[in-house]
């Protein structure tokens, strides 16, 4: 699946998920440019995170479409999201916590191996070429994201921005077009909250990826984004640059308050 740069990476047109009667995304659309990072923002329970799980299977949109690179993907399971070009992190981290840095990794770009499990079983040449390519790839993620000195550490034993970089670089194992980060400055102070705005920066241009971000750190927000949707019960209520929306009067009474 390819993209001229001139087909949005991500479109999702008039998308909705009822949960009952409860409307968790109300005819919601949104178009993505290449290379983008875009802000998904808004009060808590207004539907960001129910966007994410539409876009990566984890549920089918009752009404509407998404469009990856101009291919319709509706639906389209979890695993097969992952294998077409979609990483996510998700607001609460998930990481195989007693597992060492590099395992967590290995075991996302497991994707890339091409031994079969008698392979694995019988330790074939073909296993062993592809172990020490997964590593030698694993090895640089961790180079990219500053745990090249953490290899053999446990997960859970890292300080919780090491262990959202981690989640990134897991996420960037599966080679992704486009990344969804579920409120990656969860949880950090201001000073943190700089630092992963630069990293996320770094993580774009050096991968040349399109990103989608929840985020409630409104200083991160302004100095990352190049756009941003506000929602509210589920409903668009502004699209804009950030300095936009921040100045949008009903953005100020759902959201953002006086």
């Amino acid at each position: 699946m390819t993209n001229n740069n001139s087909t949005p990476v991500l479109e999702m047109i008039h998308v909705e998920k009822h949960f009952g009667g409860v409307h968790a995304i109300d005819d919601f659309s949104v178009k993505i440019e290449h290379g983008k990072i875009h802000g998904l923002i808004g009060p808590n329970g207004a539907g960001k995170t129910t966007i994410f799980n539409n876009i990566t299977g984890i549920y089918a949109p009752d009404a509407g479409q998404i469009l990856f690179n101009g291919t319709d993907i509706t639906g389209t399971p979890p695993h097969r999201i992952a294998q077409i070009g979609i990483g996510r992190t998700f607001q609460n981290i998930r990481l195989f916590a007693n597992m060492s840095v590099i395992d967590n990794v290995i075991i996302a770009s497991n994707m890339d191996a091409k031994y079969n499990l008698p392979g694995a079983l019988l330790h074939s040449g073909q296993y062993k070429e592809d172990e020490k390519k997964l590593r030698e790839k694993a090895i640089d993620l961790l180079s990219v994201v500053g745990l090249q000195d953490k290899l053999d550490e446990r997960a859970n034993s890292l300080p919780y921005g090491h262990q959202r970089k981690l989640e990134i670089a897991r996420a960037m194992a599966l080679n992704p077009k486009l990344l969804l980060l579920d409120e990656p400055a969860a949880g950090m102070n201001a000073e943190e909250s700089v630092e992963l705005a630069n990293f996320v920066r770094f993580i774009r241009e050096r991968f040349d990826i399109t990103i989608l971000m929840i985020e409630h750190h409104m200083d991160v927000v302004t100095n990352l984004c190049d756009y941003c949707t506000v929602l509210n019960f589920g409903k668009t209520i502004a699209v804009g640059t950030p300095a936009e929306v921040k100045a949008d009067p009903e953005v100020i009474r759902a959201y953002l308050g006086s």
